[in-house]
């Protein structure tokens, strides 16, 4: 069973105000000079940089905790399907390493608290498992071994754990396990599916998707099972939570028919607010530092290009003008 896994400058300025945090640069991909490398820019959309030259395709960047790395991923053959490796460099492209091969290119990963680690999803064995591997590109370990699919590992506030979405047990389900593999508990048992687990970066909270109730939703859910509740109940079909940094709110894609906008809801309260509203995709989203405003992905123009806006009313700004995804701050 397959399903979804937790994805030149010309700016227009509309009075946003991003606080000192905002500076922070982001990461994105694009295929400016004819194939997919990694860049950065600013939050203005200014000083944008080339950080690959592989050659090959560079995508799905992901910064290090303390900001001084970027991990991403790198596919020098297209034809091969297993051949993405996941690659390491500094913030300003120097000293890039590679960390593995075989990693499913296109599924969620993410550095550990302290930046030790990476946890990511590979087939290397036959079908998907939970890795993790050192950032000095030592240490590979393998940390589930079940018959069905294991993804979306997210590590817990400590360190400590990981969640992670499996089908052993015949559909996809919300897992818990130490960091090392071992202790693997389920946390739901439902026929619907259940997937895109994330830990929130403050506390026991573990959103993640089901369509339990007809159509894909956010729940909530604490790592011992218990404490399960539904977020959202609305038309659309909700699903890839991203927690704000002070663990409050999740920005998440709303699909309307063909129509894909970023919502986010407040977990006190439930409170939802719709950010975007235009035809056509608005997704990938990401927030910054401060979490005051949100990096996402738009084909509003006709091409998908990296945005800004603000988290609380969508006031909106473009940052590139050529195609542009997977942006992460």
């Amino acid at each position: 069973m397959k399903w979804l896994s937790l994805s030149a400058l010309g700016v227009i300025a509309l009075g946003l105000h991003p606080g000192p945090q905002s500076q922070a640069r982001i990461a994105f991909g694009s295929k400016r000079d004819g194939n997919w490398e990694i860049y950065s820019m600013d939050s203005d959309g200014r000083k944008q940089t080339r950080l690959t030259t592989r050659g090959g395709e560079d995508r799905f960047p992901i910064w290090s905790p303390d900001r001084s790395k970027i991990a991403f991923g790198s596919q020098v053959r297209s034809d091969v399907w297993d051949s993405w490796e996941l690659w390491a460099m500094d913030a300003d492209g120097s000293d890039q390493m590679l960390l593995c091969t075989k990693i499913d290119g296109k599924a969620f990963r993410q550095w550990s608290p302290d930046g030790t680690r990476i946890a990511l999803t590979s087939s290397r064995d036959g079908n998907p498992e939970i890795y993790t591997v050192r950032a000095d590109g030592r240490g590979l370990a393998r940390l589930t071994n079940s018959s069905g699919e294991d993804r979306d590992p997210s590590w817990s506030p400590d360190g400590k754990q990981i969640v992670f979405s499996s089908t052993r047990d015949g559909n996809p389900e919300i897992y818990v396990m130490r960091a090392d593999g071992s202790r693997q508990t389920r946390l739901t048992a439902h026929l619907a599916n259940d997937t895109q687990p994330m830990w929130s970066p403050t506390d026991s909270s573990i959103a993640f998707v089901s369509s339990r109730d007809g159509k894909r939703e956010l729940y909530l859910i604490r790592p011992d099972g218990s404490g399960l509740e539904r977020l959202t109940n609305d038309p659309t079909d909700d699903h890839v939570p991203v927690w704000s940094p002070d663990g409050s709110r999740i920005a998440f894609q709303a699909t309307r028919g063909d129509e894909y906008d970023i919502e986010v809801v407040r977990v006190a309260g439930r409170v939802r607010t719709r950010l975007t509203a235009t035809p056509g995709y608005d997704g990938g989203q990401a927030w910054s530092p401060d979490g005051r405003e949100i990096v996402f992905i738009s084909a509003r123009s006709g091409s998908e290009a990296v945005h800004i806006m603000n988290a609380s009313d969508g006031r909106t700004r473009r940052l590139t003008s050529t195609a542009a995804l997977n942006p992460a701050w």
